[in-house]
């Protein structure tokens, strides 16, 4: 048998990227579609269409239970075009929807599919790279990534204007077939045969307890789901804030394309910091001012209507530039102490913190969706502080460990 080349780390790095970015364009070419898919299929409270975007959340959540087990005992590779099948399915039915409950049906089936090549791809990184390293490769994949959220509005909003909603799905699904293509010829298997776990149905309770030897792995998916789930509302009521309460439908695609470049850029120059200054570090930076900003508009605008769409996007900016050194730098932080188990860790973890961003998500949306874009700040400052208390949480634990060695 012919031996495959093994892709660049540059290459390595836009296969990885690209099978997460279905995922982004699964969720962000849809926004500007949000209003025609609810009128079509019967929707009339505004709140009930943000299920449309956290929904696909809640698949992303439930798959990993399933596809990072398996993985640990088939290899990461079957796993991707396993999720890519499930995904045709989901499509299929999402095309065909004519109500809430059968879109919701389908989304949700969906996030399971894309939860393959999403859970894989970080499992692979892991497989490959360790420590701050990791980080720093997880940052540059999410750099790429970050180009599809950027575009996938604007993109959206032109296949709309030239076909119908139901385009949108058939493009994700072309989009699919491509990078699919692109990982089966071109990414070998990263799971060697002596790391593979014999498939069986304790696999799962013995990975929750190994996992559960790991305070920082825990700490920090909770942080994870925090800050997902305040991200989350952005996203799910990204399309109401500006096209109802700010009227600005036409530049809406725009908008939400240079909020994105604000995460990338921070997340590119985490990828450049990381190795200097360490994982930890950054995460605790970030998070200071993630909190400092949303309490600062909570305070300036308390009992006020809508500040000018000016600076609301400057709170935006500074809000997300932050979130661009968390996401990356929290996952693998929480994968660091369970690489030896790096597929159903991928799996409960991402569990973990899917399970807690859709019910924050969806609670704090249902106030979002009135006329006001302070409840979201709410959401931001109240999770950020939970974060920032977990991590203080888990620093004292280290001191402690630390000097208890240190008396031994």
């Amino acid at each position: 048998m012919i031996q495959k080349q093994h892709p660049s780390q540059l290459e390595f790095i836009a296969l990885m990227a690209s099978l997460m970015s279905i995922v982004a364009l699964a969720i962000d070419a849809l926004l500007p579609a949000l209003d025609l898919i609810g009128f079509e299929i019967g929707i009339t409270n505004n709140a009930n269409t943000q299920l449309l975007i956290t929904m696909i959340f809640l698949g992303l959540g439930i798959g990993p239970l399933i596809f990072g087990p398996v993985s640990d005992s088939l290899g990461r590779k079957p796993i991707v075009f396993i999720g890519f099948f499930v995904f045709l399915i989901g499509s299929i039915i999402c095309v065909n929807a004519h109500t809430l409950a059968v879109m919701i049906a389908g989304r949700i089936l969906q996030g399971i599919g894309l939860s393959a090549p999403r859970t894989i791809s970080i499992a692979m990184v892991r497989d490959l790279y360790r420590g701050d390293y990791m980080a720093r490769i997880m940052s540059f994949i999410t750099v790429v990534f970050l180009l599809v959220p950027i575009i996938a509005p604007a993109f959206g909003k032109f296949i709309l204007d030239l076909y119908h909603w139901q385009a949108i799905f058939y493009v994700q699904l072309i989009f699919s077939i491509l990078v699919g293509l692109w990982f089966w010829k071109r990414q070998p298997e990263t799971l060697k045969e002596e790391y593979r776990t014999p498939l069986s149905f304790s696999l799962f309770t013995r990975g929750t307890s190994e996992l559960l030897k790991y305070p920082r792995t825990l700490g920090f998916t909770l942080i994870s789901g925090f800050i997902t789930g305040s991200f989350l509302v952005y996203l799910s009521a990204s399309q109401h804030i500006f096209e109802a309460q700010y009227g600005m439908k036409e530049e809406f695609p725009y908008i939400f394309a240079g909020l994105a470049i604000s995460v990338g850029l921070a997340t590119f120059m985490n990828g450049k910091l990381v190795v200097k200054l360490g994982m930890e570090r950054l995460v605790s930076a970030a998070l200071v001012a993630y909190f400092l900003c949303s309490a600062i508009y909570l305070v300036l605008f308390f009992g006020s209507p809508n500040p000018p769409i000016s600076i609301l996007l400057g709170f935006f900016a500074l809000q997300f530039f932050a979130v661009g050194f968390l996401f990356g730098n929290l996952r693998a932080l929480a994968m660091e102490p369970v690489g030896h188990i790096a597929g159903i860790a991928a799996a409960i973890t991402g569990l973990i913190s899917t399970l807690m961003a859709v019910p924050i998500s969806t609670f704090i949306g249902r106030f979002v969706s009135g006329t006001r874009v302070y409840p979201l700040f709410v959401g931001f400052t109240l999770c950020s502080l939970f974060s920032i208390l977990i991590l203080l949480y888990l620093k004292r634990k280290q001191l402690s460990l630390y000097r208890l060695r240190f008396k031994r």
